[in-house]
This record gives C-alpha cells, structure tokens and sequence, in this order.
C-alpha cells in the first residue's frame, strides 16, 4: 500500500487525494486529504470512476447551499476496501454504486421510497457532514471540510459511504464497466426512473421529453423498453436531437424556432401528449408542457430551477384527470432499480454508454467546464489505484 493511501493504525484514519472547491465559483484544485475514522454503518470504498453531475456543478456554484469548502461528486462507482462492523450490505472487495442516502426510518424509507426520505435534504443536499454533524473529511492542516454529499463526496480517490447508499454489482463487474456504470447513481437513475416508476408509459402512449441531456435521454431510453407508442424529444441543440433519435426518439423538436406548446399541438392533432417528463429546470416549458397535456395525462417534473422559482397553470385545464407531478432521483429504490438498469444495459436494452466521455481525475476542471458548456452530456473522472 502506497504512502498516498496509507490508513494510519494510530487514529484510523485513511490518506486520499480530493477535489477541494474552496469558494463559491471558484476551482476544484487536487489536495491531499483525510478521512476520518470509519463508522459501524460506513463503507470505505476506493473510487474507480464518478459521474459529473450539473447538481454538482451548482453546488460548487452557491446555487445550491452547500457549505464551503468542499469535497464534491454524487455518481462514485469503487471497490471496497473496509467495511463497518453493522455493515451487511456489502464485503470487502466487492464492486459497488454509490447513489443517494436516506435515514432508513421514516415513512418514505420504510415505504420503499427512499427518495422521499423526510431527512433526504439535510443528509444528501444541505448538510455537509454526518447526520450527527461529524465531518468525514480534514484538509491537511486538519480542519473540516463540507462533505459527505449525497451520503459519499465521490470527487476524491477513497470515501466513507453510508451503507444505505450503496449498491453492489455483479462479481464479474469490471473496472472499465465502473467507469461505465458510475452515472447511474443519480442522472441517468433520475431519468429513467421517472419514466419506469412513475409514467409507466401503457401501450399507445404518446410521451414528450423536455431536455435531452443525461436525465432527458435517460428517459428516452427507458420509454424504448416500455409499450409507449411515440417518443417525442424535445431541445435546442441540434447533435443532442440527432443523439436522441439514434437511442429511440421517434420524433425530435427543435425549440430554436419552433414552440414546444405548437409543436406538441401540431404533432397530436391537437390531442396533446399522454406523458411528459420535464427535465430542464425552465419555468416557461415546464408551462408550456402541461399545457400540451392530453386528458387524463400526467407530467413528470424533475428539473429543478432555481429556488422560490414559480409556474402558473390553468387549474381548470387540471381538473379533467391532468396530474403534475414532482419526481426526485426517479422515486427509484436503488437496491433493486439500479441493477436492472445494470441489467438491461448489458442487455444493449439501455445503451447510456453513448453519453460519456471519460477524463483523467486530475482534468476535473476541464470536465466540469465541459459539462457546463453541454459541451459533453455525461463527463465521468477515472482514477488511478493511488
């Protein structure tokens, strides 16, 4: 074991190398870090690859208040090197999805919907430590750094992990395949599973997907194993349409010169759409989208603007059977959701690999940059075993 990863016998705690982002706006610069002691319910996993996130991206950004500074990164897929001593779920040395935690206790957990978990903002979003305020990670003058994002803070070479956030893959999971894999642990979950738990699109369907980024396309895919008759995507860059219909879109609107609400209307004879899934955080579609709603139709809402943002509908136009309705992380129970969407890829049923583009951990800041230029839908950091 190399110095650069050596776990101290005296305090038991663990050396990692970490993305630090120190002011709202300002770099993710490599630092020499520390772990601090594993708990009984933690998982110390070594990071093989991690997703960029633009939540991540907006966290680091002050859009979302998450204390500063900051270890980052909500998509970690690993090995795990130590495990707690009430830790059941996994062993060491098997490959694992890090993905969102959840107290395990309330109604939405014990209900089999922990994205709803009552807790969920404080031990995912907003808190940057423990639930008992602790911090997971020290900077190398040994103070505290906000962490512990989405239960993990997957931008660095080794984390603490809540067991609850933990998924584990199949014995024969590769490294290549983690750094396939590791998206899966929010966009590409989020996207899928608002269509695959909540639409649940029924054969005849007609579904609309605002936004064909990660969460978007994800969609896409997912309506591709449903009976859904049409799918429609929606957005203003046109390689991203393009994309769009190579993985199962049966139509694609340019909005550059085009409405949503004309083109949704032109395209179901006025009838609108039985499904949609609003994935861009506008206000003026998610608008526009109910208002394209068929009768008894239902919309999806999972992009998030920002915060105290408002939207104005017809209630009236509600009352025949149209139902809006917010969706986090899918509504996805990750124990049992994320490895049939392990499954289904290697099936070629979910093909999202042909949203990434691979970047050495030490480029973060050039992935980061190309995430937020939409330059690249889904950038994922590969770590070497240091």
């Amino acid at each position: 074991m190399s110095a650069a990863t050596a776990t101290s016998g005296a305090t038991g705690t663990t050396q990692a190398t970490a993305a630090v982002v120190r002011e709202r706006g300002g770099p993710f610069r490599l630092e020499d870090v520390r772990l601090a002691p594993l708990r009984p319910d933690e998982v110390l996993v070594r990071i093989v690859a991690a997703g960029i996130c633009h939540t991540d991206i907006s966290a680091a950004n002050g859009v979302i208040p998450f204390p500063l500074p900051a270890v980052l990164g909500h998509e970690g897929a690993g090995v795990v090197e130590q495990v707690g001593e009430r830790v059941t779920r996994a062993a060491v040395g098997d490959r694992v999805l890090l993905t969102f935690t959840s107290c395990g206790t309330c109604t939405g957990c014990r209900s089999g919907h922990p994205a709803y978990c009552l807790d969920h903002l404080r031990l995912n979003l907003l808190g940057g430590s423990r639930a008992d305020g602790s911090a997971t990670i020290h900077d190398g003058g040994g103070a505290d750094l906000a962490a512990h994002f989405f239960g993990q803070s997957s931008f660095a070479t080794r984390v603490l992990a809540d067991e609850r956030g933990l998924v584990v893959l199949p014995a024969d999971t590769t490294d290549a395949e983690l750094a396939t894999m590791a998206p899966l642990g929010c966009g590409l979950q989020t996207g899928a599973g608002a269509v695959l738990n909540e639409l649940r699109p029924r054969p005849g369907a007609v579904l609309a997907v605002t936004g064909a980024g990660a969460v978007g396309l994800a969609g896409v895919m997912a309506a591709r194993m449903t009976p859904a008759a049409t799918v429609i995507a929606v957005d203003r860059v046109a390689s991203r349409l393009a994309l769009a219909r190579e993985l199962g879109a049966d139509v694609v609107v340019d909005t550059t010169d085009t409405p949503v609400a004309d083109a949704l209307h032109d395209l179901t004879g006025g009838c609108g759409v039985d499904l949609a899934l609003e994935t861009t955080g506008s206000t003026a579609v998610l608008e526009a989208l109910v208002g394209s709603l068929a009768v008894g139709g239902q919309c999806a809402v999972v992009g998030a603007p920002p915060a105290g943002a408002r939207a104005a509908f017809d209630v009236n136009r509600l009352l025949p059977g149209r139902v809006v309705r917010g969706v986090t992380l899918g509504d996805s129970e990750p124990q049992t959701f994320l490895p049939e969407l392990v499954r289904a890829h290697r099936a070629g049923r979910f093909p999202f690999d042909r949203l990434l583009r691979t970047y050495p951990f030490a480029e973060i800041e050039r992935a980061v940059a190309d995430a937020a230029s939409g330059r690249v839908v889904k950038p994922v950091l590969t770590f070497e075993d240091r």
